[in-house]
């Protein structure tokens, strides 16, 4: 794989491994992630990799999006400038997901109901019946991908999960995710107990639900992190190693 070098005035200088080309830095995305609206969520760009991630996404206007468990909506923010208004953004909370997290739909209702974001949709239903209103563009999980398989989330089947998000994409679609590095050939085992997830079980499931493999962003990767902690543990926390992979449906 090559490594390529891409920058931006607004954040460092990073690298990434792809298997195929690698697209340039777009105008629309330096714009978003100068928003003003955005204040607030400045000073951890550079730590969360937010452009580097963006741009290895290949979100651009217009496109129709998924932020799955999007959290605060940090990333939700900065699809609903890239993808502008003939875009839409859908986050998409679990129902199972949000019995432990009630306030994050109600905080994403507010997002959505703002001047700013007003292509922003919120959605809730079960983890197994992932589905969308129309065929996607990206669909983009970012440290959740390894919660389906979990007690949390009713133990969905992984593959299954996998196959309904092929199904949700656009022919050319991308599903990126983002996730805590387990070690290697543990498989499933880490993902309840240290929410890891061994990068080669994903490329495998994802393989089989009928995805091609694009790529990897190198930019969260930390050879520091022994893979064997909990990624709560203070000793690691917010520095895991985390594995960020594109893969694309078919054409």
């Amino acid at each position: 794989m090559r490594v390529i070098s891409l920058s931006l005035s607004i954040f460092a200088v990073s690298s990434w491994a792809l298997a195929a080309s690698t697209p340039s830095v777009k105008p629309y995305l330096s714009s978003a992630l100068a928003d003003p609206s955005r204040a607030s969520d400045v000073a951890i760009d550079a730590r969360r990799k937010l452009g580097e991630i963006i741009a290895f996404s290949g979100a651009k206007p217009g496109d129709k999006v998924v932020d799955l468990i999007p959290g605060s909506g940090y990333f939700t923010k900065i699809f609903s400038s890239v993808v502008g208004p003939k875009g839409r953004v859908y986050m998409i909370w679990p129902i199972e997901y949000t019995k432990v997290a009630r306030s994050d739909p109600e905080n994403s209702r507010a997002l959505a109901a703002s001047p700013e974001y007003r292509n922003i949709t919120v959605i809730q239903q079960p983890a197994a019946e992932f589905a969308t209103p129309e065929p996607m563009d990206l669909v983009f999980t970012s440290q959740n991908y390894h919660d389906y398989p979990n007690k949390l989330m009713g133990n969905v089947d992984l593959l299954s999960f996998d196959r309904a998000v092929y199904k949700a994409l656009k022919p050319g679609g991308v599903f990126l995710i983002v996730d805590h590095v387990a070690e290697a050939g543990s498989g499933l085992r880490d993902t309840e107990t240290l929410h890891r997830i061994d990068p080669a079980i994903v490329k495998q499931q994802l393989a089989q639900a009928g995805f091609i493999f694009e790529g990897e962003s190198l930019v969260l990767r930390n050879p520091d992190d022994d893979h064997r902690r909990l990624v709560f543990d203070k000793a690691i926390r917010g520095s895991t190693d985390r594995f960020i992979y594109r893969f694309r449906k078919p054409q």
